[in-house]
């Protein structure tokens, strides 16, 4: 049996959450055609491994239980800035930035990428883009109402949402259903 997983870092920071809804939510009032991301899915990616086999997340498990010798223990991150990929007159997924709080973040996902190599762990998704810390808020589904949308982009692209405690990494599960996907915790490393 195989699960759709993904290993990740949550907001911890009550006050950051409710900055990253707020402007989640400002977002939404634009009338653009957004999928916005659930309040208590709102997380930041390090590694997407697609569906993978239960041997796979016994592996994952294992090389995450060094995540807290790699990062150096817990740390914090200052989440800064919304964005979007590609950019922002072509918006198709929308992010808050993380300007601080990276390193750790780069060493563990690197960590894991070699990892997934040297264990040959052939079913986790290949990734095809470089690493870039950021917290997905919504995604695009259509061109409606886009410049509306990407003049507020450009009104909070400095925007502060503060500083949040990182100490712990985990592997979710994502069940995917026609409401949208429900994440559960499979495992947890205190760093």
């Amino acid at each position: 049996m195989s699960i759709r997983a993904f290993i990740a870092v949550e907001i911890e920071d009550p006050s950051v959450l409710s900055k990253l809804i707020k402007v989640r939510d400002a977002l939404v009032e634009t009338g653009a055609d957004l999928k916005p991301v659930e309040d208590e899915n709102i997380h930041l990616t390090i590694r997407f491994l697609g569906h993978i086999s239960s041997v796979t997340v016994e592996a994952i498990k294992r090389i995450l239980s060094r995540a807290p010798e790699i990062t150096g223990g817990s740390f914090e991150m200052v989440v800064k800035g919304v964005g979007a990929f590609p950019n922002v007159n072509r918006p198709r997924v929308i992010w808050a930035g993380v300007v601080e709080g990276c390193d750790p973040l780069a060493r563990l996902r690197k960590y894991i990428d070699d990892s997934i190599q040297r264990e040959r762990l052939y079913d986790v998704h290949r990734d095809q883009h470089g690493f870039s810390p950021h917290i997905t808020l919504a995604r695009v589904r259509s061109g409606r109402n886009l410049a509306r949308l990407s003049q507020l982009l450009l009104q909070y692209s400095d925007y502060e949402f503060g500083r949040t405690p990182v100490t712990e990494v985990k592997l979710k599960q994502s069940i995917l259903t026609p409401r949208g996907p429900i994440y559960k915790d499979i495992f947890s490393v205190r760093l």
